[in-house]
Order: C-alpha cells, then structure tokens, then sequence
C-alpha cells in the first residue's frame, strides 16, 4: 500500500489527479458550512446542539449531506437528490422504450440519459429545497426545539424563493463538483463525494455513543461500537468481493483462413449485486410514514401508533418492516438491473455457450436461478450490516444513528477507489515490449 501511494506521488499525472480531487473535496466541505440567506444561524446553532443529528425523519438525508442539511448550508442536500434522480432514471429505463433504446445506444445514449439525470436533479432539488425551506419555517426541522419556528425570521414570499434557489444552486454545483472529479481527478466522482459527506460526520457519530451512553461512562458502548464496527467492515470487504462465475465458452469460427474464437471467460455475478440500493429504498419508504405523523400531529391515533412504533431503530415492528422491505428491494433492484434474457441472447450472438447449458432459453433459465440463489444471501446480508448497528446503539441507550448504511458505503466506495487508482498506478508501470 505505502509502495502503491509512494508510486502515485511520484507519477505526474496521478499527482495532479490525486491533488485535484483533494481541492475539490476541501470546496464540498466549505460549501457545506456557508449557511443560505434568510436563516438565522446563531438559532440554528442553538437548535443542533439541543438535539442529536442523527435523529429525526431526516436523518437519511442528513448522513449523505455530511451533516449540512440540519445546518441548513448551501449545500443542505448533498448528492441524495443526484441519487434519487439516477435510481429513477434507472427504473424507468424498464418501463419506457425509448430510455431503454438509448442505453442500447452505447456512449451517446448514455450521454443523452445523463443529461435527463441532470434535469431530473434541478427539478428534485426545487422540490426537496422547497420542503426543507417549509418545514425549517414552521419547526419541524428541530421538533425538539423551542426556538425552532424562529429558524427563518422573515416568511416573505421573496425570501423563500431566494432559499429555494439557493439550495438548488448548491445541488447544482454538487453535481458538477462530482463530473469534474469523474473526468479530470481519481474518477467516482458522485460516490466519492458521498464517502466525504458520511466519512466528515462518522468521528463526530462514534464519540457521540460513548458521550450519550449511561453505561460505565460511555466507554462501555464505546469499545463495542469499534469491535462491531471492525467486524463489519470486514464482513463489507469480504461480501462485496464474493462473487459467482460463470463460464462462458466460445466456438472457433473460420473467416477464410483465419481462425476466431475459441476464447473462454466468465460472468461475474456479486453476491450483493444489488449494492447499497435497496437500504436507501427502505429507509425512506419508513421515512414516509413519519412524516406524514409529523405534519399531521399526534391528535390522530394513527399518527400517534406510527410515532411509537416507527421512529425508534431498535422497535420490534420498526426492525422486521426495515428487514423485510431490504429484502424485498433487493429482489426487486436486482431483477431490473440483470436481464438473464438479454444476457443470454448476447451471448449467443456472439457464439457463446455455457458449458453443459444449451444456448437460448435454457441459458436464460439457468442465469435467473444462479441470480436467485445468490440474491437470497445478499439480501439477508444488506439487512443484517442495515439492523445490526441501529439496533446494538438502542440497546446501549443511545439515540446516535451510526446506521450500517454508512460502514457499507465508506467500505464499498473505498474499495471501488482503490482499484480505480491501482489500476491507473499500473498503466503509468507497463512499459510495453519495446522496453
């Protein structure tokens, strides 16, 4: 590793892209401390200290805004809407046919969904600024807070348009922060400024359990977050590296007097091939009914029920619901990103076959029930490193959110920078055959 680092330093071109990076992630960082006008800062202050940060409905959002959404900065929304925008972009792809003729287009239809995903972003940016701008003003955003509806002093129509405008500008400019570092620095640039916005917030989440803890001062729960944490991340490490290969053979073909084909490869199916996906679905389709008994208030016995039973991480109901929706996303992701027919229809244009499996249909077949097979313990996985931390800081007695989520996107987007710089380390090595 200090080799590899050592190597990168000392290459011009890595350096550059390694520094450049850098400059843009202490930009991120100091757009997500400049609070938007119309807030009084001193009150906001005063409210994010009263409280925990992880706490509330809006703890998802906060943890991938690095904690600036609570500081209501200019960049309060962080990538989620970029996110957000990509995943429907995604799923849409399925449904209309015109998306999907584009993705078969290659670079240029890549190119035009990207653009779509920009647009999609601006307009999700209006409406998740618009929100965060009401609920800051009637309180909401601090429910524990007396001087929480004081948050925006001035409620005149021009004064919110500027707000809006302004957090939308700042999702703009995160988007573009994340293309400049997908083309000019270490590349991952959106996932990369994610891993910055949960890394910046996880010393401030860790020494909260042991300063919330009552048990033997904290430390207690301390030692157990790290000793968990560490199993965790090796647990991360190991899934996300698992995978299933499947062979795939090609005949040898003669054009003329040449020989092609002939070659032998793989399939590479993850067990986790569905990623982080599936968490955020389930985590904000729990978010949903929390809201609503929020704005709604708690004269209703419903609202009252959702607020007892589906606020708190370490609630019976609360853990099986999240568990079960993981699950069920993980199935659902998975069956719309992986095609086991268009797979196995390109593999038979191209001459392939699985050995011991007829082409076509029967290949089809037997994709879908490897995918099965693997997603099931995939599944289980993303639901267990979701629950397991949520619920061990409850039973501690701490209200901090240090979520699973978190541990599975540093390790996995680490993971994924690595071999991007390992691989970039190792063009700059090869010297070639005239060397």
């Amino acid at each position: 590793m200090l080799n590899a680092l050592s190597h990168v330093f000392k290459t011009p071109d890595l350096r550059k892209k390694l520094l450049f990076t850098l400059g843009i992630i202490v930009l991120y960082r100091v757009g997500s401390h400049v609070p938007i006008p119309g807030v009084d800062y001193r009150t906001v202050q005063r409210c994010v200290d009263s409280v925990s940060e992880g706490e509330g409905i809006l703890g998802l959002v906060n943890l991938f805004s690095g904690g600036a959404l609570l500081q209501i900065t200019v960049f309060a929304l962080g990538i989620l809407p970029y996110i957000t925008a990509s995943i429907i972009l995604q799923l849409l792809t399925v449904v209309i046919p015109r998306l999907e003729a584009l993705k078969k287009e290659g670079a240029s239809g890549q190119a035009k969904i990207t653009q779509y995903t920009r647009y999609l972003t601006v307009a999700l940016a209006v409406l998740q600024g618009t929100g965060l701008v009401a609920t800051a003003r009637n309180g909401a955003l601090f429910p524990n807070c007396p001087e929480a509806s004081s948050i925006v002093p001035d409620d005149s129509v021009f004064v919110t348009v500027v707000m809006v405008i302004t957090i939308t500008s700042g999702t703009a400019c995160v988007m573009w922060l994340g293309e400049l570092i997908t083309d000019r620095g270490v590349g991952n640039g959106m996932s990369m400024l994610i891993f910055i916005s949960i890394a910046s917030t996880l010393p401030g989440a860790i020494w909260a359990v042991k300063r919330e803890s009552t048990i033997a001062g904290g430390w207690l729960a301390f030692g157990v977050v790290l000793l968990v944490g560490f199993a965790m991340v090796g647990l991360v490490v190991f899934v996300e590296q698992a995978q299933r290969r499947i062979p795939v053979q090609y005949a040898k073909r003669m054009v003329g007097r040449r020989s092609y084909g002939g070659t032998a490869t793989y399939i590479p199916l993850k067990i986790n091939q569905a990623g982080v996906v599936p968490v955020i679905f389930a985590s904000s389709l729990l978010y949903i009914p929390a809201l609503i008994a929020q704005f709604v208030g708690s004269g209703s016995g419903w609202a009252t029920w959702v607020t007892n039973n589906f606020t708190k991480g370490n609630h019976p109901y609360y853990v099986v619901a999240y568990f079960l929706l993981v699950v069920f996303f993980a199935f659902f992701y998975v069956s719309i990103t992986f095609n086991p027919e268009e797979v196995s229809d390109n593999i038979k244009k191209a001459g392939g076959f699985v050995p011991g499996i007829r082409a076509g249909r029967a290949t089809a077949q037997y994709l879908g029930y490897v995918l099965n097979r693997l997603t099931w313990p995939g599944s289980i996985y993303l639901g267990l490193i979701a629950l397991v931390p949520t619920v061990a800081l409850g039973n501690f007695g701490s209200s901090n959110q240090l979520t699973g989520t978190s541990i599975l996107i540093i390790v996995s987007v680490g993971l994924e920078t690595v071999k991007q710089i390992s691989s970039q380390v190792e063009q700059h090595r090869y010297e070639g055959f005239l060397h």
